[in-house]
């Protein structure tokens, strides 16, 4: 399934409303983005986070698709899109693993001799960024911009400092706080650390 059929579903946006967000308080002017926005701003992620889960492209696609027009259906009462649309891919991606454990995805280049990963194992892990990626999906602006900035990035702290502006001490403590809560939120989910 190429895109360009995917966003056929979305040049019609739903009716807009004002929204006051919780993280970022908006002005009455403001509104939420359109759905063609947030289609054009998030497909990519949504497709890489889908297939962490599922391990099939096409699966992926369709998991993305299925949500955006669950988004659009429910339009209205949705205040925080792109939170809404990896929860709902998350949950769309589970009941798909669910209800699909049987079948293995061949892939061409396998090397057969080898053993292979325990399935519960890397489903496990598999949840485990999905989960992740929607709770950093759900952090203030600022707080994922500190975690892109050392994780994806590789920067170190004075680094971070030049260029968010902040003291490297705040750095430090701003990210060792995000990470806590981060943390926590993972075990209070039952999710804990994995071993590797």
């Amino acid at each position: 399934m190429e895109s360009q059929s995917v966003t056929a579903c979305f040049l019609v946006d739903p009716p807009r409303k004002p929204v006051i967000s919780s993280l970022h308080l908006q002005t009455p002017m403001e509104e939420k983005p359109t759905l063609r926005q947030i289609f054009d701003a998030e497909e990519s992620s949504l497709l890489r986070y889908a297939h962490g889960i599922v391990g099939q492209r096409e699966t992926a696609e369709d998991l993305v698709q299925e949500a955006f027009l669950r988004l659009h259906q429910h339009w209205l009462e949705v205040t925080h899109p792109r939170s809404w649309l990896f929860r709902s891919i998350r949950n769309l991606a589970l009941n798909h693993l669910r209800d699909h454990k049987r079948e293995t995805p061949l892939e061409q280049d396998r090397d057969w001799q080898s053993p292979a990963p325990d399935p519960e194992q890397t489903l496990g892990k598999q949840e485990a960024i999905g989960t992740l990626q929607l709770l950093v999906s759900e952090l203030h602006e600022d707080e994922r911009q500190l975690i892109a900035l050392k994780y994806h990035e590789g920067l170190k702290y004075d680094q971070i400092s030049q260029r968010t502006g902040l003291s490297v001490s705040n750095v430090g403590y701003k990210l060792h706080h995000t990470l806590k809560n981060l943390a926590d939120s993972l075990r209070s989910l039952g999710i804990e650390n994995s071993e590797d």
